[in-house]
């Protein structure tokens, strides 16, 4: 077994901490955010980072990195519009959804570099991803500063579009059903495959680990 302590954390390279520090929390969603700005110029941008903050109201988190003097296209757009939109990264797409990741200019939309098809859906503002079997529309609510520099983004969930027989009787989405994929670290890919499904733990429904 290996053990890293903090002085070995802060001693080692910037590239081998950036990837062991970005990979210890095991498998993330892998998701492309896509907005738009007030120009109508479509962005798109693979983030690691969306957590569920609540269900009622409907709120999502993801964190965007610091932004130092100018912010980058996908914040500037949120906080411009007001609206954006968190999009399922299936198997089929993998690669093209890893290289929006470049940093192109502002006026380069990374859906026509990587061949990826924005789609509007019941007219709301920022740009799905057609190829995305799960389609998530976002407004806009609050953003905090992380004491790092990096910033949490969050929003409610004002629209979702996915194939009905991803989603079960109990509002249970099966991600295996249309192939979505995990991050580990910033650039591994793992495809997700559903083992076992447990109810809802009561403390008196317990089992008995050690028969």
């Amino acid at each position: 077994m290996k053990v890293f302590d903090t002085q070995d954390i802060k001693s080692m390279s910037k590239i081998f901490r950036l990837n062991l520090i970005n990979s210890i929390t095991g498998i993330k969603p892998a998701n492309l955010i896509g907005t738009k700005s007030k120009d109508n110029l479509e962005n798109l941008a693979i983030f690691s980072s969306v957590v569920h903050l609540g269900s009622n109201p409907a709120l999502l988190g993801m964190i965007s990195r610091p932004q130092h003097n100018k912010l980058r296209d996908t914040y500037a757009n949120i906080k411009e519009t007001g609206y954006y939109t968190i999009n399922h990264v299936s198997s089929n797409f993998i690669k093209k959804a890893h290289y929006t990741s470049a940093e192109l200019s502002s006026d380069t939309s990374e859906f026509e570099v990587m061949n990826l098809n924005p789609e509007y859906l019941q007219n709301f503002y920022a740009p799905f991803v057609n190829q995305s079997l799960v389609k998530i529309g976002m407004k806009y609510i609050q953003s905090l500063d992380l004491p790092n520099g990096c910033i949490l983004i969050i929003g409610e969930v004002q629209l979702i579009q996915l194939p009905e027989k991803s989603i079960n009787n109990s509002g249970q989405i099966n991600l295996e059903e249309h192939e979505a994929v995990g991050i580990s670290g910033l650039d591994t890919y793992y495809s997700l495959k559903k083992l076992e499904q447990f109810p809802y733990v009561n403390k008196n429904e317990i089992p008995d680990f050690f028969d």
